[in-house]
């Protein structure tokens, strides 16, 4: 697993509007049984908006989302099966609304 990786959604009941998430978690801590993640959500279910700082967009295989910087959580490990893609040139882009929800900066 590594940092930016992204997955399908595990949950086929969030799956429709959060089709992706993504593992933000640094591999520093990969001996834990969880994984720190952040669902992409489809940009149409949020009135094609997103948040300032907060909430950036991503379009990925082809289609437009947001990056639910709001909705991070903590899942288990084994739930994340093969990745199927990678946000690694977005890490700026991440880290920084990262620290725009915990800093306000």
């Amino acid at each position: 697993m590594a940092q930016f990786d992204v997955y399908q959604n595990p949950s086929r009941n969030t799956r429709n509007a959060y089709p992706y998430i993504v593992d933000i978690q640094n591999p520093v801590i990969a001996d834990i049984a969880t994984r720190i993640v952040v669902p992409l959500g489809k940009q149409q279910n949020f009135k094609n908006e997103s948040m300032a700082g907060l909430t950036p967009e991503i379009e990925y295989d082809g289609e437009k989302l947001l990056l639910l910087i709001p909705q991070i959580a903590s899942i288990p490990a084994k739930t994340l099966k093969d990745p199927i893609g990678s946000l690694s040139h977005l890490r700026s882009e991440i880290v920084a609304a990262l620290d725009f929800a915990i800093t306000g900066v």
